[in-house]
């Protein structure tokens, strides 16, 4: 039986909650990150190693066991849980660029994002992708550099790199006191308070102690030495003169960071960073839709009944469970299990009768989240990549676009009679976005294999193997570029070493082997249009 709920009851819920995701280059800390909040909530008692030596815990957020044996993640995962009666759910992204879509369409689902910084390497290709698209979504980022415990640049060098790479203006939260060996704690400009860490296990497994005390404790002079400590002094000065301002306005637009420093690896400001996060991160908002007459429509979370759209699909989280889970972004109201919502793309009303929220790949039955949580729904079919679904009807969340595949191949089975298996694992996995299906523009029966990045293909093969049983042979193709092709593809003039496609929604697209060939195909063609990125994907992928 559903509960009533006070509209101000459900607002204090809906305040409660904090959905970010995790953005970093590779081997910045991202996932020791995620895993020390676990630690620091109670969610787990022993932080492990993420490249753990044999034996040692692996990361709760990486479950696939690929993942597991890389150290790297490659797919983007969701956990939910309480740190200090604030409600996280927070979204662990894939670092490797060739998993940037899978990235792009996480974030759509975060509020906030936590950029993490490599203290030894300042800002990275990577990170700079994935800034840009925050600052296109307008989402506010809280930045951390980490690795503080290690050799590393001078921090008001990294500020300075941020602000001229990332164009955004950076706010020192707090201030390394020493580096390498010699970082001890932390300056909270503030509370103007010195915070003094202490290791209490080996290799960051337990929260660091931390002593509070004033920039004159002699405790400080002895930890980093004269010239250290009268850099540090410097440093402070500098930035209360020269530095800019913190304003809440402008962080949530996106104008400014608060900048961190820590060691997640130690834990050495790391309990500060996410004490500061809960009160700085935004709760849910406002988010705009289509309406049914094309104008835009603001879906409130707390006067809008429940509404929530499909950001990612995952099969085989378990291997105890053989199915597909599809996740799903609460933009507004309550939701309870069993409830029957509207699917906007089908026409039709579903129950969504086994809810579920993650943690490290295990399952736990919901019976109510609110607007901001992310739960996951066992996918019959029914669910594709950017599905809305509602109590109301007569909107559409914004669609979520495909990314243009640069790496082509076919893939065959080795043994014909897995044909089956083979079949149901690429319909999955294509679901999933993690690959892309594309056809002869005049269809044979013949599947080509498309993807952002040349991992995805591992990860394909590897999948299939891991998950499905099936082992296969993968064959390059020789094309590097492609193009969705708007117009009449009977006039279309192509080279004769260009291949026109469809891609699973029947959209023309056209293969090239190189960047010049495309250019000319787009000089003889002036009157379509060539999109490298496909906005209106309807919600199905």
């Amino acid at each position: 039986m559903e509960q009533t709920l006070s509209e101000t009851d459900l607002a204090k819920e809906i305040a409660k909650r904090r959905t970010f995701a995790i953005i970093s280059h590779p081997d910045a800390g991202k996932t020791t990150l995620t895993e020390k909040l676990l630690l620091y909530s109670g969610m787990i008692h022993t932080a492990g190693m993420v490249r753990g030596r044999k034996g040692r815990k692996m990361a709760a957020s990486d479950w696939m066991s690929m993942e597991q044996e890389r150290g790297i993640s490659i797919t983007a995962s969701a956990m939910q849980f309480i740190y200090k009666d604030v409600v996280i759910n927070i979204l662990d992204t894939p670092g490797h660029e060739d998993f940037s879509e899978d990235t792009y369409r996480t974030l759509t689902a975060a509020d906030c994002a936590i950029m993490v910084i490599d203290a030894a390497k300042g800002v990275e290709k990577q990170t700079r992708k994935l800034f840009e698209v925050c600052r296109l979504k307008k989402i506010p980022i809280l930045t951390i550099i980490n690795k503080m415990d290690m050799p590393c640049r001078d921090p008001l060098d990294l500020m300075d790199e941020l602000e001229t790479l990332l164009q955004i203006q950076c706010f020192a939260y707090n201030w390394p006191i020493g580096s390498g060996k010699e970082f001890c704690g932390v300056y909270d400009r503030l509370s103007d308070e010195c915070l003094l860490f202490t290791k209490m296990a080996t290799g960051g497994a337990q929260p660091a102690l931390i002593e509070k005390t004033t920039l004159d404790n002699p405790k400080i002079l002895e930890k980093i030495g004269s010239l250290e400590f009268e850099k540090v002094e410097q440093e402070l000065n500098l930035l209360s003169m020269a530095g800019n301002s913190f304003s809440e306005e402008d962080f949530l637009s996106g104008k400014i960071t608060p900048v961190f420093f820590a060691s997640a690896l130690t834990n050495f400001g790391i309990e500060p960073f996410f004490d500061a996060f809960i009160h700085l991160a935004p709760s849910p908002h406002a988010r705009m839709a289509d309406g049914s007459d094309g104008t835009d429509v603001a879906i409130d979370p707390v006067t809008t009944p429940f509404s929530a759209y499909v950001f990612k699909i995952q099969s085989n989280m378990n291997k105890k469970h053989r199915d597909s889970m599809a996740f799903m972004r609460l933009c507004s109201g309550r939701f309870e299990k069993d409830l029957v919502v509207k699917h906007h793309r089908l026409g039709k009303e579903i129950r969504l009768s086994r809810p579920h929220s993650m943690f490290s790949g295990e399952r736990t039955t919901l019976d109510v989240a609110y607007a901001g949580d992310v739960i996951g729904v066992i996918n019959p079919g029914v669910f594709h990549i950017g599905d809305s679904i509602s109590m109301t009807g007569g909107f559409n969340f914004k669609p979520l676009p495909q990314f243009q595949p640069e790496i082509f191949a076919k893939v065959t089975v080795k043994d014909v009679g897995k044909r089956k298996s083979f079949d149901k694992g690429v319909r999955q996995l294509s679901q999933e976005g993690a690959i892309q299906l594309l056809y002869p523009y005049e269809y044979t029966g013949e599947v080509m294999f498309a993807a952002v990045g040349r991992l995805q293909f591992e990860v394909l093969q590897y999948r299939l193997l891991d998950e499905y049983g099936v082992d296969t042979l993968i064959t390059p193709m020789p094309y590097e570029c492609s193009a969705w092709i708007v117009g009449d593809m009977s006039k279309f003039q192509k080279s004769s070493h260009c291949m026109l496609v469809k891609d699973i929604h029947d959209k023309p697209m056209a293969l090239f082997g190189s960047s010049w060939e495309k250019d000319y195909a787009m000089k003889k063609n002036p009157e379509f249009k060539f999109l490298d990125l496909d906005a209106q994907q309807d919600g199905s992928l």
